[in-house]
């Protein structure tokens, strides 16, 4: 019970939204989630319900732990999860520290989905669902799936409903077992394939470059991570004409990054805003440190890119400084969150200020939208085409 209390103060201290939360609408959430945790055990309680609360922080907790007494660890731990989800904000969040597996990292190998959007699923993806990236050396990569394969079921569970990704299937994916029903959009052949969780190659972080025709130069950057602006600009170097950054798959990283390779391609201008619940916005602005490039720019997209991926669009869209090709991001972007130890060894992750685009735009559950559309279809994989670099070299 005290992990959740200490929850509870966290948010309402320490969240940038926490000066307008309403202590019962927090406790609401908690309570919810608490009760649905206790009845998917058949373990409900008849004496929870939600006491009379005020609105007044500390007497509406002593209300509320009042009613729930020493409580279920489990499902008090729910309480907490239900809690930040209630919040709506993407860098939101609470995780369990964990050590790292020994022997390495381990999964099933199908490292991205069509329906992907930053950390969820997309409820505007359209079907069939297929997947993108398939790990090397991955129990996936083993049993012969390749990207473009179009996932029918997943455990027995539809991919689709009418024309509506099946949510769920985020849970079926985080098992350790999964049976999936695939479709091999070249040939139409199905087949039923069971992967279990095994040893996975560690992937290095790093971005990969190619010259194309006409002083072109495309460069694929997986994250933001820390020296990843250095990569890229490297990459670009003696590049004559134009650069294609390729962000799609890019679920974010850091911002300093970010500002660092917007500097290679302008000068003074704002990049972002991180605003508090009151007061002024500070501005982020270009790395004007880093020499320019004086490069053409087009940047491809799509529903992956997320956080600092949306970062960088939204300055390269509202400053002039290139074209996006590709589908609109993910809308999964806040100010970056700080983490908070709580006495069960779980971390509470929450923004403290929150994030705007640079005409001062919420791109938060929005995205960014992009000036031409090329999405990726499962043929176009299987084949090897790629719509939206094809796009980028035709408006260069």
């Amino acid at each position: 019970m005290n992990t959740l209390r200490q929850a509870y103060e966290c948010v309402l201290d320490n969240y940038y939204g926490g000066p307008a939360l309403d202590p019962r609408v927090l406790l609401r959430d908690a309570l919810s989630a608490y009760t649905r945790e206790l009845m998917r055990r058949g373990a409900d309680k008849p004496g929870l319900r939600l006491p009379a609360l005020t609105g007044n922080r500390e007497s509406d907790w002593a209300a509320f732990a009042g009613m729930i007494g020493a409580g279920d660890p489990d499902a008090l731990h729910a309480a907490i999860t239900g809690m930040v989800a209630g919040l709506h904000d993407d860098h939101a969040g609470v995780e369990k520290i964990t050590p790292p597996p020994e022997g390495g990292p381990v999964g099933t190998g199908i490292a991205g989905l069509s329906a992907a959007q930053g950390p969820r699923l997309d409820p505007a993806a359209r079907p069939p669902l297929f997947i993108t990236r398939v790990l090397p050396g991955s129990p996936a990569d083993k049993a012969g799936i390749r990207p473009g394969d179009i996932i029918e079921k997943a455990d027995g569970v539809p991919a689709f409903i009418g024309n509506t990704v099946n949510q769920s299937l985020a849970d079926v994916f985080a098992s350790h077992t999964v049976r999936l029903t695939l479709r091999r959009p070249t040939t139409g052949r199905v087949r039923t394939v069971t992967l279990t969780e095994g040893p996975l190659q560690e992937q290095e972080r790093a971005v990969t470059s190619k010259k194309l025709p006409g002083g072109v130069t495309y460069v694929a950057v997986p994250g933001f991570f820390q020296g990843v602006a250095d990569q890229v600009i490297a990459a670009l170097k003696g590049t004559s004409k134009a650069a294609v950054i390729d962000l799609r798959g890019n679920g974010g990283g850091s911002p300093r990054e970010v500002t660092r390779l917007l500097g290679a391609f302008a000068h003074g201008k704002v990049t972002s805003y991180f605003c508090p619940f009151t007061g002024d916005c500070t501005a982020n602005r270009t790395d004007d440190t880093v020499p320019l490039l004086g490069l053409r720019l087009v940047v491809l997209t799509d529903r992956a890119c997320a956080s600092a991926c949306e970062d960088f669009s939204a300055a390269v869209k509202d400053n002039g400084l290139g074209t996006l090709v590709g589908t609109r991001t993910a809308g999964a972007v806040s100010g970056p969150a700080e983490a908070y130890l709580l006495d069960d060894n779980s971390v509470l992750l929450l923004p403290r200020v929150r994030h705007l685009g640079p005409a001062r735009e919420i791109i938060d559950t929005v995205g960014v939208p992009v000036d031409h559309y090329a999405p990726m279809t499962a043929l176009d994989l299987v084949k090897g085409r790629d719509p939206g670099l094809a796009k980028a070299l035709s408006l260069l």
